[in-house]
């Protein structure tokens, strides 16, 4: 039975992917068909992901109110019903204003099933629960290429996507006694479950030494995670002179790396502390944005994206997981709210901004902006190991002298 619900959260995590990577496959076709401008396209993922911000902050609240099945059938069902509106949308304007939903039931499948797996499932768990939003991440892109390719169009592609959400939604809503179960199972007496709780007295998250490295790593983090994937396929047009399709497809092999590396990387945190994975990850994601700079044929440029996805997908499970050692259990929900926080806001206002700049500079500049946010996040990540190290050397030593 957990294993069978295990298996619906992940199936969940892939419909979460589903919309998140489609938007920059769909940029250029909208430019063409309705002539605004690139920052003017990029006004769609802001407001998704902004909606996604809303919802983070009343998360906690809005959970225990509802409980976490119920959200995340609710959320898919929005983010369905959003698709399809986007299907029928007859102007830009409404994209913009659907975006609202889109965003806040994606916010809300994130955020309910990462406390749920964190609460519930082992490490390994939170690791797979990640690649398998890469699944749906991945396969989002084809089934737009694929729409391209058929129709010239990207709408049936979001009519395609609609009905896979409402596939989903049904799913969830068939497994509501699943979930029951396992609430039987986990707390049989009805009692609170640990780490449901907060103690009193935990200091705030500001006041935690290398809390600010820490979030401005997971900012950044999501500004090149998202920002290469909504401008990638622009900048392979229009720099690298790529077919739409295969710029499409390409962007689908980066998602497709994060989601690969997700994969071993669930399987490499039973020997590699996830210090080293993060450290490792940044750095084959830097090698990945400098051999974009070079001029290559467009094979090795497509191994290049794939190589930064596979180099970026340790890096968030393993800055989540990694919390409750860096900064203590007591801590560590909040500074994992923060985190996520800034995962939202790197992802909605960091992607926009850099389109608002490529529109003034030209595409070309995409991956030295990249290459300047993915050293300034190595150098916060390396900060942050040398605070949190110096914490637990001062940790120890004054217990040495009780």
């Amino acid at each position: 039975m957990t294993i069978l619900l295990l298996l619906v959260i992940y199936l969940a995590f892939i419909s979460l992917g589903l919309p998140d990577s489609i938007l920059g496959v769909a940029i250029p076709v909208i430019q063409r068909e309705w002539g605004i401008e690139l920052s003017t396209a990029g006004l769609i993922s802001m407001v998704s992901i902004s909606g996604g911000i809303i919802y983070s902050f009343l998360s906690g609240y809005i959970t225990e109110k509802i409980g976490t099945s119920r959200i995340t059938f609710i959320s898919i069902l929005m983010t369905s019903l959003a698709l399809f509106g986007f299907f029928a949308a007859p102007s830009f304007v409404w994209l913009l204003f659907l975006a609202v939903p889109l965003g806040v039931g994606g916010g809300a499948v994130d955020a309910s099933l990462n406390h749920y797996v964190a609460l519930h499932f082992r490490a390994h768990h939170m690791n797979w629960l990640h690649s398998f939003w890469g699944i749906g991440a991945t396969l989002g892109p084809l089934i737009m290429s694929y729409a391209l390719e058929q129709t010239g169009s990207w709408q049936p592609g979001a009519r395609t996507l609609a009905f896979l959400q409402l596939f989903m939604a049904a799913v969830i809503l068939v497994s509501f006694p699943l979930w029951k179960k396992h609430q039987v199972l986990i707390n049989p007496q009805g009692a609170p479950q640990p780490g449901t709780t907060q103690k009193k007295g935990c200091p705030g998250v500001f006041e935690l030494p290398g809390v600010v490295c820490a979030l401005m790593t997971m900012l950044l983090y999501c500004g090149v995670e998202v920002g290469l994937g909504l401008w990638g396929s622009s900048y392979l047009v229009h720099t690298r002179n790529f077919s739409i399709e295969g710029a499409a497809s390409w962007i689908a092999m980066y998602y497709g790396g994060i989601t690969a590396g997700r994969f071993l990387s669930g399987i490499i945190s039973f020997r590699l502390s996830n210090v080293r994975m993060i450290r490792m990850g940044i750095i084959t994601a830097l090698a990945g944005i400098l051999i974009l700079l070079l001029p290559l044929p467009d094979a090795l440029i497509g191994v290049a994206l794939v190589m930064v996805g596979l180099g970026l997908s340790p890096v968030f499970p393993a800055m989540i997981h990694e919390v409750p050692a860096r900064f203590g259990r007591e801590a560590s929900r909040k500074v994992i709210g923060f985190q996520m926080g800034f995962a939202y806001v790197g992802s909605a206002y960091l992607p926009p901004l850099l389109g608002f700049i490529l529109q003034y500079t030209g595409l070309v500049l995409l991956p030295f902006i990249l290459l300047g946010f993915l050293v300034v996040m190595f150098a916060a990540s390396e900060r942050l190991n040398s605070l949190v190290g110096r914490r637990t050397s001062d940790i120890d030593q004054g217990l040495s002298l009780q």
